[in-house]
């Protein structure tokens, strides 16, 4: 399927999606006898399900209140049960957020040592061409209307940055889409485990991406290979979509593989500039059979 059929497919979605009036609340009134704990498991299934993430803000205390059709003695109650599990933060002056749960799955010392072996790395992409066909594979069977539109949305931002030349627009739009995809298998155990994944590329750890752009051809490729993604998705293709993840991660191992010998030989080639600098005019490689005394 051609880039233009493509766009025009995922457009054609999301026009039919934005056509819909449909508005589900984000915090509905409780009709469990309006207890602490309802609210509790009312908040814990949005964070589980990933609708709440990391860094999001809670309405204020009374428009939460409110919303959740609850006293504000039984909603501080809530509150503070949430923020003991771990699940929220509150910041004196500055309202309460959700706390950041999916980081913990890969920590610092630990992303920073894969990023620094080139095995670990290996694995660490094996690991997510599992991963992701395996998403691919259910998010073409599960996606709903509004999970299509949101995969639309994020394919067609990804060309026009493309177009654009904005290299960190489409950068982010990569990561979005992904995990637009991820959300869309409605499988919570692979969408947090993603997320961590992803928050390591996010951060520019494991592979070099800015790198990889660089290679000629590499951005034209990495933009098919999405929208042939996203079009298997739409067109609710289970296997098409599952291999279309696979040949999209094998092609990002290789060419992380090449830009890493490519940055090495840019190293390379520079410190050898400087050595030259350094000896000055005529003091060049020594004849063969020069000595050295």
């Amino acid at each position: 399927m051609q880039v233009v059929q493509i766009i025009d497919q995922l457009k054609l979605h999301c026009y039919e999606a934005r056509m819909r009036d449909e508005t589900i609340a984000l915090f509905p009134p409780i009709d469990h006898g309006r207890t602490a704990d309802e609210v509790v498991r009312q908040v814990e299934l949005l964070i589980l399900e990933g609708v709440l993430r990391d860094g999001d803000r809670l309405p204020g205390e009374r428009d939460l209140a409110e919303r959740f059709g609850v006293s504000r003695p039984i909603l501080r109650e809530a509150l503070k049960e949430l923020d003991n599990r771990g699940l929220l933060v509150s910041r004196h002056g500055g309202g309460t957020f959700v706390a950041d749960i999916v980081g913990q799955v890969f920590s610092e010392p630990l992303a920073a040592l894969i990023a620094r072996h080139e095995r670990a790395t290996a694995d660490y992409l094996e690991y997510r061409r599992e991963l992701e066909g395996l998403t691919a594979e259910l998010a073409a069977i599960r996606a709903t209307e509004a999970d299509k539109a949101q995969i639309a949305r994020i394919v067609e931002e990804m060309h026009a940055a493309h177009e654009r030349g904005h290299f960190e627009d489409e950068l982010a739009a990569d990561i979005e889409l992904h995990t637009a995809i991820g959300e869309a298998a409605h499988n919570i155990v692979l969408l947090h485990t993603l997320r961590a994944c992803y928050r390591l590329l996010s951060e520019g750890i494991v592979h070099h991406r800015k790198l990889i752009f660089a290679l000629p051809g590499a951005r034209d490729a990495l933009l098919r290979q999405h929208g042939a993604l996203a079009a298997a998705i739409l067109a609710g293709d289970a296997a098409r979509a599952r291999k279309a993840a696979e040949d999209h991660i094998d092609y990002v191992t290789e060419t992380n593989r090449e830009a890493a010998r490519q940055d090495q030989r840019n190293r390379v080639s520079e410190l050898r500039l400087q050595q030259r600098q350094a000896r000055g005019p005529g003091r060049g490689a020594r004849p063969s059979g020069e000595s050295k005394d």
